[in-house]
């Protein structure tokens, strides 16, 4: 099912970071016919939709509502991307991330479901946990998993809700792994490290992360599978056209680095010597932190995805230099 203009397509969480990419995107292919659905509260993410282009725009509470009460008002969709979610991995409001990330995927998986409408979700790779029993998107038992943070429960919870139920076997959860880029200057504490090394190597000329405190990883050298947005993007495309690729996919560049050569890809992109230093991890961390993922995406690529992806220092030159530098979003590219 290619995703023509003709396309109408709902975008939750469209002003957000993956979710304001993924108009971008569709924009570049020549898809306008999109309601963008949000909550842009009190942060500034409402800059990331000022370049894009959409039919209209939705506040999530009250797409939520029509839902509930008269769902024909909304008239079919194609495609349902669904980013829309709080994605701090810090966030305590347990009541709050069982509204607004579980209870409100299975009510819009339903009513997609019921109008045979694509739909296409954010998991998360923060459902494995600290990765003991690896990183299978083909996992039989998902009861298995134990995630260490709320955030990453409220992801697990849908997708174990989406397995008992029977819808897994037709819709897509994406399992994003460390996703990075442009547009997500708004996230605060849940930037990627190369937005806020870029505003620490500006102000100070150097580069703060976290020592480790296990034994079996140096400091610098726990790992993570860092994937630039831009791949990110393509493959949630790619997914929502194969009606026949259904249930979790990693999403992740299946290579895991180390935070020094993120550091020093970052340094690289300004021409600038690496210097970094080490810091203690804050306490409230140190029992809930992954010290390496890496996503295994055979079954991505067994979808029939082919596409080559950016390698780190290409995607971290490509976000320095082409948007921290002038502070540009995605749609501001002359």
């Amino acid at each position: 099912m290619p995703l023509t203009p003709e396309s109408r397509i709902l975008v939750t969480g469209g002003a957000g970071f993956i979710g304001s990419a993924l108009v971008w995107e569709l924009n570049r292919r020549g898809c306008e016919n999109i309601i963008v659905s949000d909550r842009l509260c009190t942060d500034e993410k409402w800059k990331n939709l000022v370049p894009l282009r959409f039919h209209d725009y939705m506040d999530g509470g009250d797409l939520e509502k029509h839902i509930r009460t008269s769902p024909e008002s909304l008239g079919q969709f194609d495609v349902i991307l669904h980013l829309g979610a709080c994605s701090a991995t810090t966030e305590k409001d347990a009541d709050y991330l069982m509204r607004n990330n579980y209870e409100l995927t299975k009510i819009l998986c339903k009513w997609a479901l019921e109008r045979d409408t694509r739909f296409v979700y954010a998991s998360s790779a923060a459902t494995y946990g600290d990765g003991e029993l690896g990183m299978d998107d083909q996992l039989a038992d998902l009861n298995s998993l134990r995630p260490l943070n709320m955030y990453g429960y409220s992801k697990h919870l849908f997708d174990l809700h989406a397995k008992r139920t029977g819808m897994l076997n037709k819709v897509v959860g994406m399992k994003y792994f460390n996703v990075y880029g442009p547009n997500e200057d708004h996230k605060a504490d849940m930037r990627s490290v190369v937005h806020k090394a870029y505003g620490q190597i500006l102000s100070t000329d150097k580069v703060q992360l976290f020592k480790s405190h296990r034994p079996d990883y140096k400091d610098g050298e726990q790992m993570r599978d860092f994937l630039y947005v831009k791949d990110a993007i393509q493959m949630t495309l790619h997914l929502a056209e194969q009606t026949d690729a259904n249930g979790l996919f990693n999403l992740g560049s299946g290579q895991a680095h180390t935070w020094v050569q993120l550091a020093q890809a970052i340094f690289a992109a300004l021409g600038k010597e690496p210097n970094i230093e080490f810091v203690d991890m804050p306490e409230h961390l140190q029992s809930k932190y992954q010290y390496y993922t890496c996503a295994d995406i055979a079954k991505l690529r067994g979808s029939g995805y082919t596409q080559e992806l950016f390698t780190l220092k290409d995607a971290v030159r490509d976000y320095v230099q082409g948007y921290l530098v002038g502070d540009k979003r995605l749609g501001d590219e002359k």
